[in-house]
C-alpha cells in the first residue's frame, strides 16, 4: 500500500518592513512674462504703404520664443478702407506651437498716463490663452482710429511708442524634497578685488603718468597672455616698478578692476563723450588689445556696438579694424553698407575715407554680398565702387570733398 503524500502548511503571512515615506507633486501652470518697446518715428512718412504692408519691431525673446511686433499704418482689413491703423504680435521663432497672453498699449505722450491698453492679462478667456503656430500672429484690425490718432497725444512729434507684453503659459511639475540647501552667489572676483584694494600681498608697482597702482604678478599673469609673458617668461619678472606709456591712469585703474573682479564699473562706461574715441570703453578696448584680455575686449565691442548710428559708425569701424574687434567690425560693415547713402554723407566717413582706405574696400565686399540676393549683373556694385572711390552718394550726387 502506497504511503500518502505529506503536506507542509506555509503561513501566509507577510513580513511588514517599515514604510517608505510619503510623497507628492503639484502641476503649477503660471506665465513667463516680458515686455518690448516699439519706437515707430516718422510716422507721417509710414503712411500710404498700402494696405496689409506692415513696420516691423527687432525680435525680442520671451519664455524661450521669438516674437515681433507688427505696425500696420494704412491697417490690415481692405474693407476698412485705411480708416484704422492696425497692431498685432508675431510669433517668430520656429519650432512647436506656444500658448499666451498678449497686452498691446499705445502710450501717452502727455504724462497724463491715458495709455491705450488692449489687454487678455486681466480678463477670463472662455477658451484660455491664444495657440500660435510659426509666423502667425494675434491682434487688432481696428486698433485706433487714424484720424482720431493723428490728433490724440498718443502722436508727438511724428513719432508712436507701443509696449508690448508677452506672456507664455509654461506647465511644471513641482516635486516634494526633504531637505534644501541654499548655495552662495559666486564671489571669487569680490575676493580678488579685495586683494586688489587693500594692495595685500602685492609685488609689483605700475606707474602710469605718475599715479602707482599696486598689483600681483600672478594674478595678472593667470589673466594676460602678456602679463604671462613678461612676468613669468621674460625679463621684468623681477622688477618691481613697470612703468606704463600711452595709457591714461583712469584706463589701467578700470582694466585693473576688470583684472581682478572680471567685471566693468557700468556707470563709468556710461560717461558720454563727444568723440566716441575719447570714451573710456574705446580706450578700454586698446587696452584689452594691448594686453590681450578677450573677454574685456568682447565686453567692449558690445557696449560699443549700442552706439553705432549713421554719425558714429565710421569711427567706430575705424576702432574696431584698429584694436582687432572682429565681431564688431563686423557689425559696423553690415550697418554701413544697410545705410550707405546716410553713412557716405557723415563727418565720420570723410575720416574713414583719408585715413582707413583699406576699410572701403571691405565696405564694398559687404555692400556686393548684401546686393546678391537683389542683383545678378554686378552693376550696382561697380557703382557703389564709384561712389566710394570719388566722394559720391547712392543717388550718383557728387559729395563735395573737404578741404
Amino acid at each position: 500500500m502506497s504511503e500518502l503524500p505529506t503536506i507542509t502548511h506555509v503561513s501566509d503571512r507577510i513580513a511588514v518592513g517599515e514604510l517608505a515615506p510619503p510623497t507628492s507633486s503639484r502641476s503649477v501652470t503660471d506665465t513667463v512674462n516680458g515686455s518690448h518697446r516699439f519706437v515707430i518715428s516718422g510716422y507721417s512718412l509710414a503712411k500710404g504703404m498700402g494696405v496689409g504692408k506692415h513696420i516691423a519691431s527687432d525680435t525680442f525673446t520671451v519664455g524661450g520664443h521669438q516674437w515681433a511686433i507688427y505696425f500696420y499704418p494704412d491697417g490690415k482689413n481692405p474693407e476698412d478702407n485705411s480708416a484704422y491703423v492696425s497692431v498685432f504680435i508675431a510669433l517668430a521663432s520656429e519650432g512647436t506651437d506656444v500658448r499666451a497672453l498678449f497686452e498691446l498699449t499705445l502710450i501717452d505722450q502727455s504724462g497724463k498716463g491715458k495709455h491705450k491698453v488692449h489687454s487678455h492679462f486681466d480678463r477670463s478667456l472662455e477658451s484660455g490663452p491664444y495657440t500660435l503656430k510659426y509666423r502667425g500672429s494675434m491682434g487688432y484690425k481696428r486698433f485706433f482710429r487714424r484720424a482720431l490718432l493723428e490728433t490724440s497725444d498718443y502722436l508727438k512729434d511724428d513719432c508712436l511708442k507701443i509696449n508690448c507684453t508677452v506672456g507664455v503659459v509654461r506647465s511644471t511639475i513641482e516635486c516634494s524634497s526633504l531637505h534644501t540647501i541654499q548655495v552662495p552667489d559666486p564671489d571669487m572676483g569680490a575676493h580678488f578685488g579685495m586683494l586688489l584694494e587693500n594692495m595685500e600681498a602685492s609685488d609689483v608697482i605700475f606707474n602710469v603718468a605718475g599715479e602707482m597702482f599696486h598689483a600681483h604678478k600672478l594674478v595678472l599673469a593667470a589673466r594676460s597672455p602678456v602679463f604671462h609673458t613678461e612676468f613669468l617668461c621674460g625679463h621684468e619678472g623681477d622688477d618691481q616698478e613697470i612703468v606704463v606709456n600711452d595709457m591714461e591712469p583712469e584706463v589701467f585703474k578700470a582694466m585693473l578692476h576688470f583684472i581682478y573682479k572680471d567685471a566693468l564699473v557700468e556707470e563709468e562706461l556710461e560717461a558720454t563723450r563727444t568723440c566716441i574715441s575719447d570714451t573710456l570703453t574705446a580706450k578700454l578696448l586698446s587696452a584689452a588689445d594691448r594686453y590681450d584680455l578677450t573677454r574685456l575686449r568682447r565686453l567692449c565691442e558690445s557696449h560699443l556696438c549700442k552706439d553705432i548710428s549713421i554719425n558714429s559708425v565710421a569711427q567706430i569701424l575705424a576702432l574696431a579694424d584698429r584694436y582687432h574687434a572682429a565681431e564688431l567690425k563686423s557689425v559696423c560693415l553690415s550697418f554701413a553698407a544697410e545705410n550707405l547713402s546716410a553713412v557716405m554723407q557723415s563727418d565720420g566717413f570723410e575720416y574713414l575715407k583719408e585715413n582707413c582706405p583699406a576699410l572701403q574696400s571691405e565696405l564694398l565686399k559687404t555692400v556686393a554680398g548684401c546686393e546678391d540676393d537683389s542683383s545678378s549683373g554686378g552693376g550696382k556694385s561697380k557703382s557703389v565702387w564709384a561712389q566710394l572711390s570719388d566722394g559720391g552718394d547712392t543717388n550718383g550726387r557728387r559729395i563735395r570733398q573737404r578741404t
